[in-house]
């Protein structure tokens, strides 16, 4: 489907912060204050003269979410992609015009890349990034493109995505304290486990009492970082419904519709494929959905229905 071009009329304002991404921020503070905690200590520990500096940089490393050259290595390292070809760029640029005229946001603010994939999918990362699968630029036609990029550029204007790594990053150290104290407990077991059953027990004890001890007299972030996976993924799905929202107010809901009709019946394929090869098709657990960051199909297409009908 083929779209109607649109004059450009920039907003005063190109992009903020909406709902979704400060609550976003606000669940990624206990995350951060644990990551700030390990920082501190390793830094008075090995250097008590300056012990302070570490912690400071490291928060002001945030700021490098919006550095075009660190955002660049993290799209092309992290993420797997690459700039467009020529070609590629011929093809993007007059539909991302278009949609930016629509948003009234001046399209060289952001910077478009590709990923070699053959999944249906589109990505907006760090401050300035717009990613698009080489699938997507290959087979959707110009609507179905534009209101795939709409969707990235309103978590861009809504803040999603700086605020998804920014919490990440500084959540970080903490995760890989965590992940080192969990491997060091697991190796433990496994050696005690060689050697007794009391000395099994014992270890327990020695592991599970300042666990026990930590939780009561600091449930205030315990309870926090234990509860923060699941929110988070909350707030992940209603920012992919303002995602969808934002496509929808500029247009784009038939086409939007219309490619996750597409992803839906891949998806309904896929399980039909692996009930025939044999395989049974289990439905995702509730913990399952509760951590997944995007609805499911079905409710994204509920909420564009307002978008669909009739105007009267």
């Amino acid at each position: 489907m083929a779209f109607t071009q649109h004059r450009i009329h920039l907003k005063e304002q190109q992009r903020g912060a909406d709902a979704t991404t400060w609550g976003q921020l606000l669940l990624h503070v206990p995350g951060l204050l644990c990551s700030l905690a390990v920082i501190a200590s390793v830094s008075y520990l090995l250097l008590p003269g300056v012990g302070w500096l570490p912690p400071v940089l490291w928060l002001a490393s945030g700021a490098l979410v919006f550095y075009r050259p660190a955002e660049s290595f993290f799209a092309r390292y992290v993420l797997g992609m690459r700039y467009p070809t020529r070609q590629e760029r011929d093809r993007l640029a007059p539909v991302w015009k278009e949609v930016t005229a629509r948003a009234g946001v001046d399209g060289r603010t952001y910077e478009l890349w590709i990923e070699d994939s053959d999944a249906l999918n589109a990505y907006a990362a760090a401050g300035h990034i717009v990613g698009v699968t080489r699938f997507s630029l290959d087979h959707l036609p110009n609507g179905q493109l534009a209101a795939v990029l709409a969707h990235e550029l309103g978590h861009h204007t809504g803040g999603h995505a700086w605020s998804s790594l920014l919490g990440y990053w500084y959540a970080l150290p903490g995760r890989l304290t965590w992940w080192a104290l969990r491997s060091v407990a697991r190796f433990a077991l496994l050696v005690t486990r060689r050697i007794s059953v009391a000395a099994t027990g014992l270890l327990f004890l020695l592991i599970g009492m300042p666990l026990v001890f930590l939780t009561f007299s600091v449930w205030y972030l315990v309870v926090p970082l234990l509860l923060a996976p699941y929110l988070l993924a909350a707030v992940g799905r209603r920012a992919e419904l303002r995602a969808d929202q934002h496509a929808a107010a500029l247009g784009f809901a038939s086409m939007l519709s219309e490619v996750l009709t597409t992803m839906h019946t891949g998806e309904k394929a896929a399980e039909a494929a692996a009930l025939r090869a044999g395989h049974s098709a289990r439905r995702p657990g509730l913990l399952v959905q509760l951590l997944s960051t995007h609805p499911d199909y079905y409710t994204r297409l509920r909420h564009l229905e307002p978008y669909l009908r009739p105007r009267g």
